[in-house]
């Protein structure tokens, strides 16, 4: 679906930015003047224009706020959270050492928890015990009576952040009477950014401590935990949910069973076999030629050189061999949601993969398509379709009370 942009990645990011609309997280008018500052695949005039419209939006809730105009604050503060994580996302030459991506990061968390104070729900930081520190997260609750509730369990992606996860499942969640822990892991948003804390493949080694502050909760119900992944945290939940069976429910957004095929596929076959051989004195040229002229393949490796913690784009794509199903799915038995976008981008077959893996899952297989306008990764632009199809399989899939 090409939304305003020609440049692909630009395009899906533009739509992602503007889908959170559903749920307060964006201003039509507001994407597309933003979007008329910015030329195909100019990363400096995108993070500009996103960082000047962030800024004028917070201005206006900060304006609001102070008049005592709780509801337009909330409103602003909300979009300003988006628009900041918008502005941040291309910035990935140097993003562990980059002052700008550290500013953005905050500013992006400041003003969604502020925005989150004013929540006719409530919401809470939350810090959950992790080896020898704590991830951070917020437990988003459908009141404050205190009565055990079905609980949604967020993880996100491969870029995705904790205040992302309001607009990407919880705001769905709790008009439907869910709570929702979401958190970052490692490798993602302030775990990475605050902590230097790089991605792991064996995902159980997160959710399971993650599970454990889960049930220490007197509102969450312990027999209705289900576990949602975000793009490629459908890839770490699922390899979770092999060996944390407390899980009574699984929703991959979208199925992922292999995230080196997903590299693989769009590299020629003469450049993988270098990589495989480890000839990086040619490999990692070639990478370098492809990434300067494909500004997705370009933002694809330097973002996962950070968050998978090496050094190159060779490497990276050899590390990536770790996160797979292969060998782990059948142990897999939680009942399984496994969401397909019609033209995705990235993982294009992949949630096919998943649904023939788990052989002693019951699964769903949902393709949500294009011509519904849910067609792209994770059906950006689509996030009420997106919901319904989640939320409705979870009703009926959780046990009753």
């Amino acid at each position: 679906m090409k939304f305003l942009f020609d440049d692909e990645s630009f395009s899906f990011e533009a739509l992602r930015a503007a889908g959170f609309a559903a749920y307060d997280g964006a201003e039509l008018g507001e994407v597309l003047v933003t979007a008329a500052k910015i030329g195909d695949g100019d990363e400096a005039a995108w993070h500009a224009a996103w960082k000047a419209t962030a800024e004028r939006v917070e201005d206006l809730g900060r304006t609001a706020l102070a008049a005592g105009h709780e509801v337009s604050a909330r409103e602003a503060l909300l979009r300003a959270s988006n628009y900041y994580r918008t502005a941040e996302f291309f910035l990935r030459e140097h993003p562990a050492t980059d002052p700008e991506v550290t500013e953005l990061s905050t500013r992006s968390h400041d003003t969604f928890a502020q925005a989150a104070a004013l929540f006719d729900s409530p919401v809470e930081a939350v810090e959950i015990p992790y080896e020898d520190t704590t991830l951070p997260g917020y437990l988003f609750r459908v009141d404050d009576s205190g009565a055990p509730r079905p609980t949604v369990v967020y993880t996100s992606g491969f870029d995705s952040t904790l205040e992302e996860a309001y607009f990407a499942l919880a705001a769905g969640a709790l008009r439907r009477g869910y709570n929702v822990l979401a958190f970052d892991g490692p490798g993602q948003g302030a775990a990475l950014r605050r902590q230097q804390l790089v991605f792991r493949p064996d995902w159980e080694a997160v959710t399971t401590p993650v599970l454990d502050y889960a049930v220490s909760r007197p509102e969450i119900d312990d027999d209705r935990i289900a576990v949602f992944g975000y793009s490629m945290g459908g890839y770490l939940v699922a390899r979770a949910a092999a060996f944390e069976h407390r899980i009574a429910a699984l929703i991959l957004d979208d199925g992922v069973h292999d995230l080196h095929a997903a590299f693989y596929r769009s590299l020629p076959p003469a450049l993988t076999g270098w990589i495989d051989e480890q000839r990086d004195d040619v490999a990692n040229p070639v990478l370098g030629l492809i990434a300067s002229a494909n500004t997705q393949v370009r933002w694809a490796l330097n973002n996962g050189k950070w968050t998978m913690g090496v050094d190159s784009a060779a490497a990276l794509v050899r590390r990536s061999r770790d996160y797979t199903l292969t060998g782990i799915a059948d142990r897999i038995t939680a009942p399984t949601l496994i969401m397909d976008a019609e033209n995705d981008q990235f993982f294009a077959g992949q949630p096919q993969k998943v649904e023939q893996a788990l052989v002693n899952a019951p699964t769903t297989l949902v393709t949500l398509t294009e011509a519904e306008g849910a067609g792209e990764h994770c059906h950006m632009g689509a996030m009420s379709r997106a919901h319904q199809t989640m939320f409705d399989w979870l009703d009926d899939t959780l046990p009753t009370a």
